[in-house]
């Protein structure tokens, strides 16, 4: 079964061409899928359609069967917390809380989320402490300020702020940019393992053509995007 679809996609930023014109396209559950293009492709804007951040000028994407153009703003947030989850390259991590508050918020404002966290560990800072620990952040920073953390490690906190909860879509965007390449490995055999554990729909995009290989279908946005071709 898909759960993450996009039906005949088409998107312009205002004023320009339209950068996406999408075929039909299904992910299904427990599928992880590997989408690669070059810089201003249009790729993190796939994703913000993908997650209803962004809604298209025609056609559109259905995630659990549920067509997001269809859900109020507030609705689209209030699914997006509840069973999507979001790796951007910006992180959006709030700055003065702390590592293990970043990681719980998912949970804070969503309740499916706090009850699946709560199916694999006794308390919700053992849920986010595992997921720490498997990204090799040190148990001496999790009550530090997100603020004070490296790059790298804001990037690994995010993740685990993306996986809390066994979201069933997730969806990253160049989410290993700022890791070394041991780190990069333990990230991906965290991500694919807790994304197959709950059966969750993955995409994942990234210029490191090297990761591909761990992805059983990859895809590149250019043969799936007709406007590259107008």
């Amino acid at each position: 079964m898909a759960l993450l679809e996009i039906h005949r996609l088409r998107y312009a930023w205002p004023g320009q061409a339209p950068c996406l014109n999408l075929v039909d396209l299904g992910v299904a559950a427990g599928e992880p899928v590997f989408l690669h293009g070059p810089s201003g492709s249009g790729k993190s804007t796939l994703l913000n359609l993908l997650a209803g951040v962004l809604l298209p000028q025609a056609g559109g994407v259905s995630a659990l069967d549920t067509p997001l153009a269809t859900l109020s703003a507030a609705a689209r947030d209030r699914f997006r917390v509840d069973h999507m989850g979001l790796v951007f390259q910006q992180f959006n991590l709030i700055p003065y809380l702390p590592v293990l508050d970043n990681v719980l918020l998912p949970c804070r404002f969503s309740p499916r989320r706090r009850a699946r966290a709560l199916e694999s560990a006794a308390d919700l800072a053992g849920a986010a402490a595992r997921l720490l620990e498997h990204l090799d952040l040190a148990p001496d920073l999790w009550r530090r300020p997100a603020s004070a953390l490296s790059v790298g490690q804001q990037q690994r906190v995010a993740a685990a702020r993306a996986l809390i909860g066994r979201p069933e879509i997730v969806i990253a965007d160049e989410p290993t940019s700022a890791l070394d390449v041991e780190r990069q490995a333990a990230f991906l055999d965290l991500l694919l393992a807790e994304c197959a554990a709950a059966g969750a729909a993955l995409v994942f995009v990234s210029h490191d053509r090297r990761l591909a290989a761990r992805f059983p279908r990859v895809l590149a946005l250019g043969e799936i995007n007709r406007a590259e071709a107008a």
